[in-house]
């Protein structure tokens, strides 16, 4: 309501100070063309009766006058021609005389038998209108644009509380449903912030609510699934090793078990858990010792893991990053064939810290970069067409602890003949 105000206001104020000025204008010419023709008439009134020989035509005037009484010139002025100046026909009509075009009138007095011929010239009268048009269409086009830039400086002024709130809006984190904050907001804008704040407050607790949940489901699942698994071992005993049933349960009770864990992991991921937690941190030491506690599951596919690089520090929440190489080294030897080569390299350019882990798996195709990052993304790309076993949350936790920690992730191809190279690049620390 204050812009509709303001504008018709500030419109209403020019438009009708551009009408005072206009009107003052053409008041002004319009007495100066009404005294002009006064003045000439005069002159004529007292060249006829004073018997004055008649005065030439000179630029500025506008009036012609002759009478005629037959073919006998009584009198004229502002003409030095001695025959008429058009043909004796009552009513307006146009002539050329004395290099001018001029607008004429014949009037025949019946009282005295007189012709009475007026003119006018035309250029002069044109000239007097389009000043008098002139002067009274100038003060609007004048006010025009002063109008525009009033009008530009009052949209900005009542639209500014709107461009920070799309500006607090828009530097808002993924993760970030705080209430927006401005003051001084008019009371249109009171209903938009209000109802955007309703709106961020519903989808926290939604997300709050799905967050809890999915943990304390995981959470809870742990504690039967530890209970099945040593069942399964006690059962190992009294079932012959080579028994399929036996072992289509044991992998399926293995890939709940690693999906719960993954579960757990993703929820411990999120940023109001790992906030409080960073430190100076040697990457290098780290995937030493992640490469270390993995030994156990390279050495069963007789795999080959190698670590390149130097010591290189960083700020991050050790349990995230820790998770962030587990589930990196875990993907990257579950699709390495056995007898495969792993190769975690940790290098520094600058104030950039680079974590390279590379596979000689089959490797993943351009088109298909962006897919494994979303949850439960499995690709198909073993030989045969089929599905590598897993749940498909373990690169979703990798990028939610990167985007914690400011980092990037590139993909490309590996050093070996075939595979996928995972690259994630930190910002460094100063020693």
């Amino acid at each position: 309501m204050f812009l509709i105000a303001a504008i018709l206001a500030v419109l209403t104020l020019f438009n009708f100070v551009a009408a005072l000025q206009g009107y003052s204008s053409s008041l002004k010419e319009a007495n100066k063309l009404f005294d002009q023709h006064l003045r000439q008439t005069a002159e004529l009134i007292a060249r006829l009766y004073a018997g004055h020989p008649i005065k030439p035509l000179d630029d500025e005037s506008t009036l012609a006058y002759q009478v005629w009484r037959g073919q006998e010139l009584l009198a004229s002025f502002g003409i030095e021609q001695t025959r008429p100046i058009t043909d004796f026909y009552p009513g307006f009509g146009h002539a050329n005389f004395d290099g001018y075009r001029w607008r004429t009138l014949v009037y025949y007095d019946q009282n005295h038998r007189n012709w009475i011929i007026t003119a006018e010239r035309t250029d002069l009268r044109y000239r007097l209108a389009e000043s008098v048009i002139s002067h009274a269409i100038l003060p609007i086009l004048l006010s025009i644009p002063l109008a525009g830039l009033l009008i530009w400086l009052i949209i900005s002024h009542g639209l500014k509380p709107l461009r920070m709130l799309s500006q607090q809006l828009k530097n808002k984190q993924a993760d970030d449903l705080s209430p927006v904050v401005l003051p001084e907001l008019k009371s249109e804008l009171q209903q938009v912030s209000q109802s955007i704040n309703a709106l961020m407050s519903r989808l926290e607790v939604a997300l709050n609510r799905e967050k809890h949940f999915t943990a304390d489901a995981a959470h809870e699942l742990r504690t039967p699934i530890s209970a099945l698994k040593i069942q399964l071992h006690n059962l190992e005993e009294d079932i012959s090793p080579d028994n399929e049933a036996f072992q289509q349960l044991r992998a399926g009770v293995d890939r709940i078990q690693h999906l719960v864990e993954q579960l757990l992991s993703l929820y411990r991921s999120t940023p109001e858990q790992l906030a409080h937690n960073f430190c100076r941190i040697n990457l290098h030491q780290l995937a030493q010792d992640v490469i270390a506690e993995l030994h156990t599951k390279f050495e069963t596919k007789q795999q080959i893991a190698e670590l390149a690089g130097q010591d290189c520090m960083i700020e991050g929440d050790p349990f995230a990053l820790t998770t962030l190489l587990q589930n990196l080294l875990s993907n990257a030897s579950k699709y390495t064939p056995p007898g495969g080569h792993i190769l975690v390299t940790v290098s520094t350019d600058g104030y950039v810290v680079y974590l390279k882990v590379e596979d000689s798996g089959p490797g993943i195709a351009p088109e298909d970069y962006d897919k494994i990052f979303k949850r439960f993304q499995r690709l198909n790309n073993k030989p045969d067409g089929s599905t590598t076993p897993g749940c498909g949350l373990g690169l979703t936790i990798v990028r939610n602890i990167a985007d914690l920690h400011h980092a990037r992730i590139e993909i490309e191809r590996s050093c070996f003949e075939s595979g996928t190279a995972f690259i994630v690049i930190f910002t460094r620390t100063e020693d």
